[in-house]
């Protein structure tokens, strides 16, 4: 489980492809403070369970279920990405409810300043958008942000400089895809809202019916 709130940026060294084995190696300081095997670090809010670490670097296994569902398949050696441990216990819950599993992918179709914020326009999918409300929690690349603004066919998130500052975001440019991780609430509601297929049906057969028709 995360928060959103990234904790720094790290540097891709290292992209393995070979048929169904793929893996990811990244430069990183502060997500490595503590680091153990199997412990779960977002990589553009795609959690990923680490396989290896050594100085100053760790790496993660990556299924083609991710590769196929994430912008994941696009990092190169030298790709800058934001990192995010698990969330602590202890530790304050500064974002929102974010899980590392994405729903999918959207292009980023507008960017435009307005005073010191910057609003980023992201084109998604009807399947997507119907979980995205304004004011609501969105994770973009694993950044916990709240919605300002959606439409048909896309959102709008406003950022301040010090999210640009730390994140991947501020470099983004008009037609880069980013990682979508809709509010996880959302969708357990949907979810519980619609029976079950062994929900008994209601039956239009009352005691009259049968008598009326000899029963």
């Amino acid at each position: 489980m995360f928060t959103g709130i990234i904790e720094e940026v790290g540097t891709v060294s290292r992209v393995q492809r070979s048929g169904s084995s793929s893996f990811i190696e990244i430069q990183a300081k502060k997500v490595l403070e503590d680091v153990h095997l199997g412990d779960s670090i977002a990589v553009n809010g795609v959690c990923l369970t680490v396989t290896h670490f050594g100085s100053g670097t760790f790496r993660a296994d990556v299924m083609n279920e991710t590769l196929s569902r994430s912008s994941l398949g696009s990092l190169t050696s030298g790709s800058p990405v934001n990192l995010e441990r698990a969330m602590a216990a202890g530790g304050r819950f500064g974002g929102h409810i974010v899980s590392g599993h994405i729903d999918g992918t959207g292009t980023v179709s507008d960017i435009s300043n307005d005073g010191i914020a910057v609003w980023y326009t992201i084109s998604a999918s009807p399947a997507l958008l119907r979980y995205i409300v304004e004011k609501g929690s969105i994770a973009i690349d694993g950044i916990s942000l709240t919605v300002a603004k959606v439409t048909d066919t896309a959102f709008s998130v406003s950022i301040i400089p010090h999210t640009a500052a730390q994140t991947i975001l501020g470099s983004k440019k008009v037609g880069d895809i980013v990682n979508l991780e809709n509010d996880i609430i959302g969708k357990y509601v949907e979810k519980l809202m619609k029976p079950a297929d062994d929900t008994p049906k209601q039956s239009n057969i009352t005691m009259d019916f049968l008598m009326k028709n000899g029963f």
